[in-house]
């Protein structure tokens, strides 16, 4: 097997069988991020609790989109702001990179089965939703501020 049908095998599994996700969120705190490109959506609440972010979201779209919020879930839950933001900086990294970046497999763990999506611009946008919808919500729960 190849890396790439390793990494495509990884992407699939996330999608069939993400990890992290909720029927509805119900929480006020929530924020509702879509990608007007495709139609991806995703809704996703953040609580911070002794220093350590607590994730709920729920999502439709494409199969790069879900399996990303899968992958972020891993990553991201239980983890402290700033350790939340190094892998949200190294995943961009790895999504401007044009299927070229050097992963830090460590952080990143199975988020380095997207370096392929990073070769394709129309679907970088998929794969940074949760990413992008996870920022928004932790900077919420630190202000404080309500939807």
């Amino acid at each position: 097997m190849n890396l790439e049908s390793l990494y495509q095998e990884i992407i699939l599994n996330h999608y069939k069988n993400p990890n992290g996700k909720v029927a509805s969120v119900d929480s006020p705190d929530a924020v509702h991020h879509v990608n007007p490109s495709c139609g991806d959506e995703i809704t996703l609440a953040v609580e911070m609790l002794d220093g350590q972010a607590h994730i709920i979201f729920n999502n439709v779209g494409c199969s790069i989109s879900q399996a990303s919020a899968s992958v972020m879930f891993d990553l991201c839950e239980s983890q402290s702001v700033s350790k939340i933001m190094e892998i949200e900086d190294s995943f961009l990294e790895l999504m401007q990179s044009r299927g070229q970046g050097i992963a830090d497999d460590e952080l990143l763990g199975d988020a380095i089965a997207f370096v392929g999506v990073s070769q394709f611009p129309a679907r970088i946008k998929c794969a940074l939703l949760p990413y992008m919808a996870l920022k928004d919500a932790i900077s919420r729960e630190i202000e404080g501020v309500s939807k």
